[in-house]
């Protein structure tokens, strides 16, 4: 799968681990930056993000920033952009499976990379269940 990743400065870190594991996991991964811990804004690499999975040129995108909410703001901007912020397992499982999110967006400043990683991994396997789903999603595309 083709996933586009960015961070801003405080995501940095986190985003490098996460990058690895993507590439570990066989996915093609894009890192639209950050490319250092130097302090940047973070609309411009979620811009980066969103708009490579709103053109369709990406499956799935990731953002992290300090919070996840700045990233979460940016990316929800774009039109057939469903980001979501996922700090535990069970939004993950869910954004996926009743949301069809189709960008990850987490704190680097909240959660460490173990759980990171398993947020990454839970997200990337969880399909999407649609059914009941699929009109709430058109709903959200109508907006």
């Amino acid at each position: 799968m083709k996933v586009i990743i960015g961070c801003d400065h405080a995501g940095f870190s986190l985003k490098t681990q996460v990058k690895a594991l993507l590439k570990n996991l066989g996915h093609t991964v894009e890192d639209a930056g950050c490319h250092s811990e130097d302090s940047v804004d973070y609309p411009v690499y979620g811009k980066v993000v969103a708009t490579g999975v709103a053109k369709g040129e990406f499956a799935k995108g990731i953002l992290i920033c300090g919070s996840g909410l700045g990233m979460s703001m940016v990316a929800n901007r774009f039109p057939g952009v469903r980001a979501a912020l996922c700090n535990d397992l069970y939004s993950a499982h869910l954004s996926r499976q009743h949301n069809d999110a189709n960008v990850l967006v987490m704190g680097g400043r909240l959660i460490g990379g173990d759980l990171a990683e398993e947020i990454v991994r839970t997200w990337l396997t969880t399909e999407f269940e649609g059914g009941r789903h699929e009109g709430r999603i058109a709903q959200l595309d109508e907006i």
